[in-house]
């Protein structure tokens, strides 16, 4: 599969570099988003999986899509903006084949000029007092609410909704307000109770407040940000996973893809106009150096090789973060306002920083005097510039190794929530559990599908194996779950089915699509080269993969999958590959009946079906009371239905994991990491998907079945 990516790849680079319009100039300030439009659609045209028509329908598309991006709650454009806009509907295409910005730069400073005038109208309608106890409804179906006609239209608009969100402020201050008093009470202390009038301020302020924030971030965006809107709402028309990253979204794809970036180790987030330090990450410089604060406020950054300090107030949070990332073995000096008010100049070495969450991890936990193992894996991740750096098929292998060495007797490969990742990586991982043989087959446009094989005849793991899933689990979690289910060498329990991704994307960087470019960085596209197709022929497009046994989750109603998702490829199939089912003793036949069986008669199980179709009622409801006995009476009723799913969250099982002996010594010396490990033991021991996949393991490791080979062919 890569030896194709490469060629498509050079054949794209190739030809484009042979293409008059490359050396087109253009004329005025606006070459670097002309250019980017020249890439992207060329790129579209020439490399996706399924080239779309641009054309009238292509235009009105991109149209409905961009402008609900740019106002979802319909809270900025009037009816006549939309009139005005709509001379483009059908010219979308048109204006890209001839690099015209006229419609982006239509709505874009028309936009500016809206969200200009919405400060004006937000601050105006909380300067007034709303009134909680009048019998009016709010309808929070955007989709299908209006653009409005006049200003007064408008500024009712935000009244209504402004006053939504203060209600839930009013609500929550007069529940704390009432536990304070009756906390008071007990202590015989005095209290001074707050009245209607004084909540109302409060609760109004806090949305003021949070408005002001958002503001602040909005305020932050610059053209390029917005452009970078319009380019997806273009991309995104050729199917769900075709994306355009600017620079900076480029860069953070890479960290987490790779879980690793050179820097000192913290998180930033930008309060006002000022850059705070909100995490220090475990294990990075910062946190070895122990002197840099959550709380801390970064006042100027300076390199160690440079006498200037940049003044970062104010700055882009992705800015600032740019300078203060840097090559492994540099220092960064942070001029810092301390928790304690105090400013001082701290100097951080740079390393290389790995974000411990991205990986895979693993714990032991003894059931019935049997052994088990437990494999955790967020993602598929890789670095794709160093595929020999940390990967998640040679974690995963490791992790084996060590469960192993404590006697382990099954495995669950714990892929919930799991949205995929590197290609390569799923198929190194697949061949741990298998001799050797087909993984996935991956097809291009007008080419013949591909066969991707494990041709390691080693095996890490050859014992009992299951598979969590949920809806969740995506891409190459699809493609290992079916691949160990078409070889009968796992069992995989979870939702009804997966997500239902089976489309393959490559991230090309457009940079290398442009000789002598004095544009700046192009950033990225992320489009859909190929399908893929499980070793039996089935795509898991749409589909997904149908686990064993299916058990309910709080996912069960509600539509999250590639099926729900704008524009996505169709399922099909095509020809199997040949494989032979795993030879092997364990009868999986009777093992998923007795499990189903158990799933069937478990209460908590009925009750977590029950949940989920109480959450789907809840989240398909649309108008609210913004009278507050109302609203009240119906949250009450809410909060009293929701006592009855309480025991969801009191399940407990008999079972307690363990770390292993490497980790066991790192969080000794490492405080964040116990806890985030003791967390996540103690979810463990009341996860009833867990304890069912080791009851599985149990049935599995006690079943002895006729042993079948079977060559599997069409």
């Amino acid at each position: 599969m890569k030896r194709n990516i490469n060629i498509l790849l050079l054949t794209l680079l190739l030809a484009f570099a042979s293409c008059s319009f490359t050396t087109k100039t253009f004329d005025n300030s606006d070459d670097k988003d002309k250019l980017l439009i020249q890439l992207i659609t060329y790129v579209l045209e020439q490399g996706h999986f399924e080239p779309k028509d641009m054309n009238d329908e292509f235009s009105e598309h991109v149209f409905d899509d961009y402008l609900d991006q740019l106002d979802p709650f319909k809270r900025y454009f009037y009816e006549s903006d939309i009139k005005e806009f709509s001379a483009f509907k059908n010219e979308i295409d048109n204006q890209l084949m001839e690099y015209d910005l006229s419609f982006f730069n239509l709505t874009h400073e028309r936009l500016l000029q809206r969200m200009e005038e919405s400060k004006v109208l937000y601050k105006e309608v909380l300067e007034q007092p709303f009134d909680f106890y009048k019998n009016e409804d709010f309808n929070t179906d955007y989709e299908n609410l209006t653009y409005v006609k006049s200003k007064k239209e408008m500024k009712e608009r935000w009244r209504q909704q402004l006053k939504f969100s203060a209600i839930a402020n009013y609500h929550e201050l007069i529940k704390t307000q009432e536990a304070e008093a009756k906390r008071s009470a007990e202590m015989n202390e005095d209290f001074k109770t707050k009245s209607k009038a004084e909540l109302e301020i409060e609760a109004r302020n806090s949305t003021l407040n949070s408005l002001n924030e958002l503001y602040d971030f909005i305020d932050d965006r610059e053209r390029k940000d917005w452009f970078s809107v319009y380019m997806n709402a273009i991309v995104v028309e050729f199917d769900p996973h075709t994306y355009y990253f600017p620079p900076e979204a480029k860069d953070r794809f890479d960290v987490d893809m790779s879980g690793n970036y050179e820097g000192i180790g913290a998180r930033l987030q930008k309060k006002m106009d000022y850059i705070t330090i909100v995490e220090i990450i475990s294990g990075g410089s910062a946190w070895r150096q122990n002197k840099l604060e959550v709380g801390d406020v970064i006042l100027k950054v300076r390199q160690e090789d440079e006498e200037e300090a940049v003044n970062v107030v104010g700055m882009r949070t992705d800015d600032a973060v740019k300078l203060i990332k840097g090559p492994k073995g540099t220092n960064v000096i942070l001029t810092l306002k301390k928790v304690d008010g105090t400013i001082e100049d701290l100097s951080i070495p740079r390393d290389v920083i790995e974000l411990e969450e991205t990986y895979a991890k693993s714990s032991f936990v003894e059931k019935e005097g049997k052994t088990f193992g437990v494999i955790n894996l967020p993602k598929f991740y890789a670095d794709f510039d160093d595929y020999n750096k940390r990967n998640a098929a040679s974690d995963i292998k490791k992790e084996i190794e060590r469960l192993k060495a404590e006697g382990m007797e099954g495995l669950v490969l714990d892929l919930r929530n799991n949205g995929g990742g590197s290609l390569k990586t799923v198929v190194d991982m697949a061949g741990l559990f298998i001799k050797d043989g087909p993984i996935v087959q991956v097809r291009s446009t007008g080419e013949p599908q591909e066969v991707l094989q494990d041709r390691d005849r080693s095996i890490a793991w050859d014992g009992p194996l299951v598979i969590l899933v949920n809806e969740l689990s995506a891409s190459a979690s699809e493609i290992l779950a079916a691949a160990m289910q078409d070889y009968k060498r796992a069992i995989v329990i979870g939702s009804k089915q997966t997500y239902g991704k089976g489309t393959v994307q490559i991230v090309l960087d457009l940079n290398r699509m442009v000789r002598n470019n004095t544009n700046g960085d192009m950033g990225a596209l992320k489009f859909t080269t190929q399908k893929f197709y499980r070793i039996n022929g089935g795509s898991t497009q749409l589909e997904g993969v149908k686990s064993d046994v299916v058990v309910p989750d709080r996912y069960s109603y509600i539509d999250i999958g590639e099926r729900d998702q704008e524009n996505p490829l169709a399922w099909d199939k095509i020809e199997p590959a040949e494989y032979t089912i795993w030879d092997s003793y364990f009868d999986y036949d009777a093992t998923i009946d007795k499990s189903k069986e158990r799933m069937q008669n478990s209460e908590q199980l009925k009750l977590i079906d029950e949940n989920a179709k109480w959450i789907k009622t809840i989240r398909d409801r649309n108008v609210f009371s913004l009278n507050y006995e109302e609203y009240k009476s119906k949250l009450e009723a809410n909060e009293e239905e929701a006592k009855r799913f309480e025991k969801i969250s009191e399940y407990k099982t008999n079972l307690t994991f363990k770390s292993l002996p490497y980790e066991n010594v790192l969080v000794e010396k490492d405080s964040v990491l116990k806890m985030k490990r003791d967390r996540w033991h103690q979810s463990l021991a009341k996860d009833v998907y867990m304890e069912e996949a080791l009851n599985v393991l149990s049935d599995l490791k006690m079943t002895y079945g006729i042993k079948k080979v079977a060559t599997v062919k069409d």
